[in-house]
């Protein structure tokens, strides 16, 4: 079943764009919205505001990459920039007996992700995809 919410702001002043239409199409980009909004390291923070071009490789065309968040973090160090990317483990790599449709999905997802990385070198960013490890592993793990 799918999960689509839209997630309402506690800090209005730290979000770039639409207030009041943050999409959540999963638990987990929810998860990355509360702590977006509510961790005081985060300076400014959007949820699909951004559009990066891509080759599309099974239409042969140029699609639309719209990541999921771009965040602002006060480091130590200073301000850094991510570009974030919220996905299932199983679909950031391919294995080796992958279906069809599997293969597919990751060859959609590399493309995206290598449009992302270049936007981000461009653009000074960092690029990390977040799956359920990174999202839900104990810190002290």
């Amino acid at each position: 079943m799918a999960y689509k919410t839209k997630y309402k702001l506690v800090n209005k002043q730290k979000y770039i764009g639409d207030c009041d239409n943050i999409v959540c199409r999963s638990l987990w980009e929810r998860h990355v919205c509360k702590f977006c909004d509510l961790n005081e390291n985060v300076v400014k923070w959007s949820s699909e505001e951004l559009v990066i071009p891509y080759q599309h490789p099974v239409k042969n065309t140029i699609a639309n990459y719209i990541p999921d968040f771009l965040i602002q973090i006060k480091t130590k160090n200073g301000i850094e920039n991510w570009l974030i990317e919220v996905k299932p483990k199983k679909q950031t790599m391919l294995k080796e007996n992958a279906s069809k449709n599997e293969k597919i999905i990751w060859a959609i997802n590399n493309a995206k992700w290598k449009a992302a990385k270049a936007y981000c070198e461009k653009n000074n960013f960092c690029f990390k995809l977040l799956t359920e490890r990174e999202l839900f592993t104990n810190a002290t793990q």
